[in-house]
């Protein structure tokens, strides 16, 4: 991925939240690359210049690295990170890999917060537990877990979905292989412990980066998977299914989804979305818990408002065309679900979630 690449992929990330003027992006992002490029030119030639004057006394490193790293206008502000906090007493993947996806509020996979940073996690009950992460500032690799050979066939990378399918058996040796279904992507299949599958997957090939990444991850440590919200009590006989958070733009934008069902057929997700320059929304028609709400014109979406910057919406119902089945979640228990739910005071500071 091409640095224009990466700043149009940020872009579209930081304005999720509003309608985007891709002309003006493309236009925008090829401007800042021949500035980029020119300011690099300048600070080599300035760089050069000082060390003609200096010498290397108090320079490290060797080369431009050394001296840049020390040049206070040249280092670059850190990005902020976000770790999920510990499941204290909960042990990893490696030392018990029947837990993985048995319980969607507990991922049992970590990453070295000095090695790599999170841009995302979720856990499907039963099925896999998923890391989302990038190395150094790279683009992101995705690491499916699970305790079978079998994983979705669909992967979704910088929020474009992907089918990933090897032919036969997959074979778990190690090894890096071309990505079927992508034309530059990487897909890297082993066992970190006997019981235990794993699969690393990036768009575009860089062996190093994926073998980095996979090196950052901690497999005798389980995290919670934490969310600016919270669910109180659910609707009687559901169970969650699904917690997925998103945090690649962090702290400018952080989503986070929750699914419930109680049957093939009764299902509903909870989907949270922040947003630092979105707007606050007010339209409502009813209360719930004291706070304004928004029933859909369809009445199969329930939308908390007046929260700042944030969006809080619980989707149930029937979804699809046709008769709607009796057996269904209904206004009233969506309304109490939303009724009880914790928010945090403030989403940028992941100390506060849940």
């Amino acid at each position: 991925m091409t640095d224009l690449d990466q700043q149009i992929t940020r872009t579209l990330r930081q304005r999720a939240e509003g309608d985007v003027d891709i002309d003006q992006l493309l236009h925008t992002s090829r401007a800042r690359g021949r500035r980029r490029q020119a300011h690099r030119r300048v600070a080599a030639g300035t760089a050069l210049s000082l060390i003609g004057a200096l010498g290397v006394v108090g320079v490290t490193g060797t080369g431009l690295d050394g001296l840049t790293s020390r040049m206070p206008w040249t280092t670059a502000a850190p990005t902020p990170t976000v770790v999920p906090p510990r499941a204290d007493g909960v042990p990893g993947a490696a030392a018990d890999p029947a837990l993985v996806g048995a319980d969607p509020q507990v991922l049992h996979v970590g990453v070295d917060p000095d090695r790599a940073r999170y841009l995302g996690w979720e856990v499907i009950r039963d099925q896999v537990e998923t890391v989302r992460l990038s190395v150094a500032g790279s683009e992101e690799v995705r690491i499916d877990v699970g305790r079978s050979i079998e994983f979705p066939s669909s992967v979704t990378i910088d929020g474009a979905s992907f089918e990933v399918t090897e032919p036969g058996r997959p074979n778990f040796d190690g090894a890096v292989r071309p990505a079927s279904g992508m034309a530059r992507g990487l897909v890297k299949l082993w066992q970190p412990a006997p019981g235990l599958y794993a699969r690393a997957v990036m768009l575009h090939g860089d062996r190093a980066v994926l073998n980095q990444a996979v090196g950052a991850l901690r497999w005798k440590e389980a995290r919670r998977c934490a969310a600016p919200l919270r669910l109180g009590a659910l609707p009687e006989g559901a169970r969650v299914t699904v917690c997925s958070v998103d945090i690649a733009s962090y702290p400018r934008l952080v989503t986070a989804r929750f699914a419930l069902q109680r049957s093939p057929v009764e299902n509903m997700s909870v989907e949270y979305r922040y947003a630092s320059r979105a707007g606050t929304y007010t339209e409502a028609d009813r209360t719930i818990a004291g706070r304004p709400a928004l029933l859909s014109a369809k009445g199969t979406r329930l939308e908390l408002v007046g929260i700042p910057r944030t969006r809080l919406t619980a989707d149930f119902g029937w979804p699809w065309d046709g008769e709607r089945p009796a057996n269904i979640f209904t206004e009233a228990e969506a309304t109490a679900l939303l009724a009880q739910v914790k928010l945090s005071e403030d989403p940028t500071k992941p100390q506060s979630w849940e």
